[in-house]
């Protein structure tokens, strides 16, 4: 009866959607961001698309992959210069890793301690806290290594009967930069046994490889309407995006770079500009995920049906306020 109640509600929110997902679905869909922010940029440009898109609910963020506080620390600020305090901050795996990142510069004096809403010191039990005690299915969004999620499956393997998975992990026909040989891709391959936890575990699952997230860029006019733009999340970003450069300045002036996170975001509430493909998919020692008949069948975003509209709607939503 779950089962029948978690698919009807996904596919009502994915039919209910314009061809742009510019519509708002008949209810917001609760939603957790696990992420490894801080290492690549796209991670703060996937969080500020989810708090500019009135179809979801953001319930939690909590940062993955270790460097536990740094991460925390960006989420934390970052929520608090968007104005949404009231989300709660989870504190990933191995918070005495005080390891930081391209963003560190942003978060130099930045003391978790002042965030105005609720820091959960144990991540990994607010993913499943969150997951049992709602009343509908939550969409689990993964857009790094996942190491949290394998220990929350580990503690409480009932939540992949909670909760429907929405990942950015693998190539399955193309590597990095549209190479035509897969590669192993950095969020499976860095914790591939982690992986291999999640890609088995008994929940609806779709995700988004590098055939079509590993292409996305805004560029001229519509990555100037966001760089330009005096919405306070689209400040937020480009600040972070300028520090992230670094020693290249003028990069930050010219276009984003690869925004791979952006489409799994998109994925939780809409695929109508993706051309969507049920596989199965099984992650191997080394990282590398293949087709196999085997494997966990999944969604599979592996081509774009009209990936200009996709960066049309994410510049209008991150520009505008």
């Amino acid at each position: 009866m779950f089962r029948i109640l978690f698919l009807f509600t996904i596919a009502g929110t994915l039919i209910g959607s314009s061809s742009h997902g510019a519509e708002s679905a008949p209810e917001r869909i609760p939603v957790i961001l696990d992420t490894d922010i801080g290492d690549d940029i796209d991670d703060t440009w996937a969080l500020a698309f989810l708090l500019k898109s009135p179809e979801i609910d953001l319930k939690l963020v909590v940062g993955d992959n270790y460097k536990a506080l740094y991460r925390a620390r960006i989420i934390a600020k970052f929520l608090q210069a968007a104005g949404q305090t009231d989300l709660p901050v989870g504190i990933g795996l191995k918070p005495e890793d005080k390891a930081g990142g391209g963003q560190s510069k942003w978060v130099e004096t930045y003391d978790l301690a002042s965030y105005p809403g609720k820091v959960h010191p144990d991540g990994v039990q607010a993913i499943i806290d969150t997951i049992m005690s709602s009343p509908t299915p939550v969409t689990l969004l993964a857009i790094g290594p996942v190491p949290n999620l394998a220990e929350a499956l580990r503690r409480q393997p009932d939540i992949a009967k909670r909760a429907r998975f929405v990942g950015m992990h693998g190539a399955v026909r193309k590597g990095y930069d549209g190479n035509p040989k897969p590669a192993a891709e950095y969020n499976v391959k860095q914790d591939a046994k982690s992986c291999q936890a999640v890609f088995t575990a008994p929940w609806d699952m779709t995700i988004t490889p590098l055939d079509t997230c590993g292409l996305v860029r805004l560029r001229d006019a519509k990555y100037a309407k966001v760089r330009d733009s005096n919405d306070p999340i689209a400040k937020a970003l480009i600040e972070n995006y300028r520090i992230w450069c670094g020693n290249d300045p003028k990069r930050a002036d010219s276009g984003s770079s690869i925004l791979f996170d952006t489409v799994a975001a998109y994925l939780c509430f809409s695929n109508q500009l993706l051309k969507m493909e049920q596989l199965s998919i099984r992650v191997t020692d080394d990282g590398m995920t293949v087709i196999d008949p085997q494997g966990k069948p999944m969604n599979v975003a592996t081509s774009w049906s009209d990936m200009a509209a996709f960066e049309d709607l994410l510049a209008q939503r991150l520009a505008n306020p």
